[in-house]
């Protein structure tokens, strides 16, 4: 059984904690490190809970290879590239790393990265980071899933290529290794993401299929799918930031500007005060004013001591100080203890 309450740097993320926002900086530094470090200025005004990094190098990844094999060609935003020439342009140099930790943390953000191989999560291991990712293309790299689990932090794992059973064997990778601090994603690795591939009723059921804490990480442009996540259960959204949407990056087309990421933020937070808790008790906003605009029983016209209570001169109305309306046919036919005006709102002692 997996752990329900993890510990990520000093926040817990739990199914009662508020949602953890991560903001993934990815490729949208454009190789320059002032543009990164604004980034993360950018990042804590937005309100997010966290920075991402993504800790590889070309040659991590791939080989410099220009055969037909490593040809992008697949109707994707980089289609005419190779994997190798992407990855160069894309990467985070790892001695930034260092400054963009101190920065992060200075304001107030949790750091953290997704490694791409062993030596990347020994280097992350000197950094001390919370917690790593593991990004959906590498879910069937069972030895190195085996390994970053084994440092025994938090695993935050996406699942935007995986089948089921690509999943269970993930998970099964995290417990060899005594790692029950797993968090699974959903996620769909189209760039940009198409609505209708999202799928976000998998959500719940993943949850209740592993047993788990569940996230989402979102490649959709915009940012109504992270929140409906929300809505099914997602506690943990992961949304690519860049800086200015002016800058060509490779991760321009699905990551959100700082107006629009705080938007997200602001919106996310809206909906868990929204979604509250499970209660059938009426709420102080509601017992304050609501109540006096359900309907009861009024006197709707003059009647005299002694005269019959009728569906004329008694009716179901609003607003809600007489009689509940339950007791009209009891109180048809009986007589009116003393002379009532119209309007006033009926009560047992008017009633013989």
């Amino acid at each position: 059984m997996a752990v329900k309450r993890i510990k990520l740097g000093n926040r817990e993320i739990s199914p009662d904690s508020p949602t953890f926002i991560v903001a993934e900086l990815s490729a949208n530094h454009k190789q320059d490190i002032n543009i990164a470090k604004e980034s993360l200025y950018a990042i804590k005004e937005a309100g997010a809970d966290a920075v991402k990094l993504q800790t590889y190098t070309p040659d991590s990844l791939t080989i410099d290879c220009k055969n037909e094999y490593f040809q992008i060609k697949e109707g994707t935003l980089w289609d005419g590239r190779t994997l190798y020439e992407l990855y160069k342009e894309a990467y985070t140099p790892w001695e930034w790393h260092y400054e963009l930790k101190e920065l992060a943390e200075k304001l107030g953000l949790i750091f953290f990265s997704t490694p791409f191989d062993k030596k990347a999560v020994d280097f992350l291991e000197t950094l001390e980071v919370p917690a790593y990712k593991i990004a959906s293309f590498e879910i069937t790299d069972i030895p190195l899933i085996e390994y970053t689990a084994s440092k025994g932090k938090p695993i935050i794992i996406s699942t935007g290529v995986a089948t089921l059973c690509d999943i269970e064997e993930a998970v099964k990778a995290c417990k060899r290794v005594g790692n029950e601090q797993y968090i699974l994603l959903k996620c769909t690795s189209s760039y940009p993401a198409p609505l209708e591939d999202v799928n976000l009723k998998t959500i719940p059921n993943m949850a209740e299929t592993f047993d788990c804490l569940v996230g989402l990480s979102d490649h959709t442009k915009g940012i109504s799918v992270p929140i409906a996540a929300v809505t099914l259960g997602a506690k943990l959204i992961e949304k690519h930031f860049i800086l200015d949407k002016n800058l060509d990056t490779p991760d321009r087309e699905f990551s959100l500007d700082p107006k629009e990421f705080k938007e997200m933020v602001k919106a996310i937070r809206n909906v868990e005060r929204a979604l509250g808790k499970v209660s059938y008790e009426l709420p102080p906003s509601v017992k304050k004013s609501g109540l006096k605009f359900r309907r009861s029983l009024f006197v709707v016209k003059d009647i005299k001591k002694g005269e019959i209570f009728t569906e004329e001169n008694v009716r179901s109305i609003r607003p809600g100080y007489g009689l509940h309306p339950k007791y009209l046919k009891e109180i048809l036919g009986k007589k009116a203890r003393k002379d009532i005006k119209k309007g006033t709102p009926l009560t047992w002692d008017l009633i013989d």
